[in-house]
C-alpha cells in the first residue's frame, strides 16, 4: 500500500489545524497571561466543547487498537463494561463534582490536604503522577507506531513529531486550546472509526452480514453471568469494574480541571450527562470495528497465518488491505490515530503542570508568586513534561501490548485512589491514619495482583486459516510451539488467575475497608472537619447535627483567633 499525496494532505491539514488552534488562543482574548485563563479558561467555556473534551480519555490510541482487537479475539461480552459507565455517571455528578466546585482549587489533591492532611495529599499526588507519566508515554507511542507502520517513517521521528505538536498547542494555547482541539480531534476519530465500519459494510453487504458472520463463529456473547472471579469477562466484573473506572473521571486532575472551566456546577453536570451518550456511541462503534475486521479475516486469521505478530496490529492491517487504494482514506485513518494520541496526551501535560505547580513548587516558595510568574512556570512545566513523555515513549517498544499495559496501570492506582476520595467525601469519621494505611495496603495488594507471579495465557476464541492462500510457515511453527508449552490454568496460584477486571475493584475494597477500620481505631471525637468537604447529602446531615455545628463553630473561632495573634507573635 502506498501512502499517497492526498493522504499526506489530509494528515498535514489535521496537524496544522491542531497547532493553529493553540496559536489562535495565544494571540486572542487575554492571550493566556493569567492562570485563570491559561489553566481554567476564565471559567466560561461552552458545554458542548467541554463535553467532547471529556471523551478524550476513551478515544486514546490504545483503546482504539485494543478495543477492536478484544472484540475480534474474545467476542462481544466486553461491551457490558459500558453499563458500568452509565451507573458511574451520577456518582461523578452528585458525589465528587459538587465538592470540587465548592473548593474551586486548581489541584484536586488540595482537597485531600484539607480533608486529611499534607502527607495524604503528597502521597496520592506522587502515586498518581507516576502512573500518569507512564500511561502518557504509552499514549504517545501508539500513534507513532502507526506512523512507522503505514507511512514508513522511523518510530523515533514519529514519537518526536506527535510529542512536539502536543507541546506546541498545550504550551501556547492553554486549556482553551486543549478543549477546542479535543472537540475537533474527537470528530476526526469518529470519522476514522465509521470509515472502517463503512468499508466493511461495502465489502460484506451490510451490518446484518457482519453480525451474521460473527454470530456463526461464536463472537456474539452477552450472557456470561458467571460469578467465578477467575472468569475473564462476566456481567459482574465488567459492571463493577466499569463503575470504578468511569468514576475515576470524578477525581482525576485532567477531568476535574475541565469541569472547573465551566461557569458553575449546574453547567458542569449538564456537560457530564451530555458527554455520556456521545461516549457510548464512540465506545460501541469502536468495538463494532472488531466485528468489521473479523468479517474480512474470519477464514484466514492474520496472526495464525503469520501476516502479523499480535492482535494490536489488526486494525492497521485492515486499513492497509481495504483502504490503500482509496485516496485520502488511509490519511484519514492515520489522522484519526494521531488525533487520539494528541487528545489523550495534551490535556494531561496541562494538568500535570498544574499539579506540579500547586503540589511540588508552591509549598517550597516563601514569597507568593505573581500571576505572571505562575503562567511562566506552568508553560515551562508543560514543555518539560512533554519532553519527558517523548523520552519515555522510546522505551515502550520493549514491553507488552498497549492495552495490557494501560489496564495494568489503571488497576494498580485507580481503585485505591478512588477509595481515598470516597472515604473523604462520604465518611465523616475517616481520618489521615486510616486513609494512609488503607492507601498503602491497597496499593501493595493491587501491585501484587497486577505484577506478581506468572499468569495463565489469555484464551482466544476459535480462529482458522482454512481460507488462506499464503502462509508464513516460520511464524506458524513458532506460534504452535508457544501454544503447546502452555500450562494448565489450575497450576497457577489462585490470585494470579483472578480476572484483571477485579484489580481496580479489589484495590478499592482493600483501601476503603482498611481505611474504615483504622479510622475507627484512631477516632478523635474532638477533631472537626469543614462540612463543605463532604458530598452534599452528607454535608446537609452534618449541618443538621447540633453537636457538630457547635464544635465546628468553636473550632473556627479558635482558628481565627490564632491567625489574628500569629502576626503579633
Amino acid at each position: 500500500m502506498a501512502f499517497g499525496i492526498v493522504d499526506y494532505v489530509v494528515l498535514g491539514v489535521i496537524i496544522c489545524i491542531s497547532s493553529a488552534i493553540g496559536v489562535y488562543f495565544r494571540f486572542t482574548g487575554g492571550k493566556q497571561k493569567t492562570t485563570q485563563e491559561y489553566m481554567m479558561g476564565n471559567q466560561n467555556q461552552g458545554i458542548i466543547p467541554v463535553a467532547f473534551s471529556l471523551l478524550t480519555v476513551y478515544t486514546s490510541s490504545s483503546s482504539l487498537f485494543g478495543g477492536s482487537a478484544e472484540i475480534y479475539s474474545h467476542g462481544t461480552q466486553f461491551v457490558i463494561l459500558y453499563i458500568g459507565y452509565i451507573i458511574g455517571t451520577p456518582i461523578i455528578t452528585y458525589v465528587f463534582l459538587p465538592v470540587f466546585f465548592k473548593l474551586g482549587k486548581l489541584s484536586v489533591y488540595e482537597y485531600l490536604e484539607k480533608r486529611f492532611g499534607r502527607l495524604t495529599r503528597t502521597t496520592v499526588s506522587i502515586a498518581f503522577s507516576i502512573k500518569t507519566v507512564l500511561y502518557m508515554a504509552i499514549m504517545l507511542y501508539a500513534p507513532a507506531l502507526t506512523f512507522e507502520t503505514i507511512i514508513g517513517v522511523s518510530l523515533e521521528f514519529s514519537i518526536v513529531l506527535v510529542g512536539v505538536v502536543c507541546i506546541v498547542y498545550s504550551a501556547i494555547g492553554g486549556i482553551k486550546a486543549i478543549i477546542v482541539t479535543s472537540m475537533f480531534q474527537v470528530i476526526i476519530i469518529l470519522g476514522s472509526i465509521f470509515a472502517v465500519i463503512g468499508v466493511a459494510m461495502y465489502e460484506t453487504g451490510g451490518l446484518s452480514e457482519i453480525w451474521s458472520i460473527a454470530k456463526h463463529d461464536g463472537r456474539i456473547e452477552l450472557n456470561n453471568f458467571n460469578i467465578d472471579p477467575t472468569e475473564r469477562h462476566t456481567w459482574l466484573n465488567l459492571t463493577l469494574g466499569g463503575i470504578l473506572i468511569y468514576s475515576m473521571n470524578g477525581i482525576t486532575q485532567v477531568q476535574v480541571q475541565k469541569y472547573l472551566t465551566m461557569k458553575d456546577k449546574t453547567s458542569a453536570i449538564k456537560c457530564v450527562w451530555l458527554s455520556l451518550p456521545i461516549l457510548l456511541i464512540i465506545s460501541y462503534s469502536k468495538c463494532f470495528t472488531g466485528l468489521a475486521i473479523y468479517s474480512k479475516y474470519h477464514n484466514c486469521d492474520p496472526v495464525k497465518s503469520g501476516r502479523i505478530i499480535k492482535d494490536d496490529q489488526l486494525l492497521s492491517l485492515y486499513v492497509m488491505d481495504t483502504m490503500g487504494n482509496i485516496p485520502g482514506m488511509t490519511g484519514l485513518f492515520v489522522a484519526g490515530v494521531l488525533s487520539s494520541g494528541l487528545s489523550s496526551v495534551s490535556p494531561v501535560i496541562n494538568s500535570m503542570a498544574a499539579i506540579s505547580l500547586e503540589d511540588y513548587i508552591n509549598p517550597f516558595i516563601k514569597d507568593e508568586l505573581t500571576d505572571k510568574q505562575k503562567v511562566f512556570y506552568l508553560k515551562l512545566l508543560v514543555v518539560s513534561y512533554g519532553i519527558l513523555f517523548i523520552l519515555l515513549s522510546f522505551f515502550i517498544k520493549y514491553f507488552g501490548s498497549l492495552l495490557q499495559m494501560s489496564l495494568t496501570l489503571t488497576g494498580v492506582f485507580g481503585g485505591p485512589v478512588v477509595a481515598i476520595f470516597t472515604l473523604g467525601m462520604l465518611i465523616p469519621y475517616a481520618n489521615e491514619k486510616g486513609s494512609l494505611t488503607g492507601l498503602t495496603l491497597g496499593l501493595i495488594f493491587s501491585s501484587i495482583l497486577c505484577f506478581g507471579g506468572p499468569k495463565p495465557a489469555i484464551k482466544s476464541l476459535h480462529r482458522t486459516i482454512s481460507g488462506c492462500t499464503v502462509l508464513n510457515e516460520t511464524v506458524i511453527t513458532l506460534l504452535n510451539s508457544t501454544l503447546s508449552n502452555n500450562k494448565s490454568e489450575d497450576s497457577y496460584f489462585y490470585i494470579y488467575r483472578i480476572s484483571y477486571m477485579y484489580y481496580v475493584v479489589l484495590g478499592f475494597a482493600v483501601t476503603f475497608i482498611v481505611g474504615l477500620i483504622v479510622s475507627a481505631m484512631f477516632y478523635d471525637s474532638n477533631r472537626v472537619v469543614d462540612p463543605e468537604l463532604f458530598t452534599p447529602f452528607i454535608a446537609n446531615r452534618l449541618k443538621k447535627t447540633r453537636n457538630f455545628n457547635k464544635r465546628y463553630s468553636t473550632s473556627m473561632e479558635l482558628k481565627q483567633q490564632n491567625e489574628t495573634l500569629l502576626p503579633k507573635i
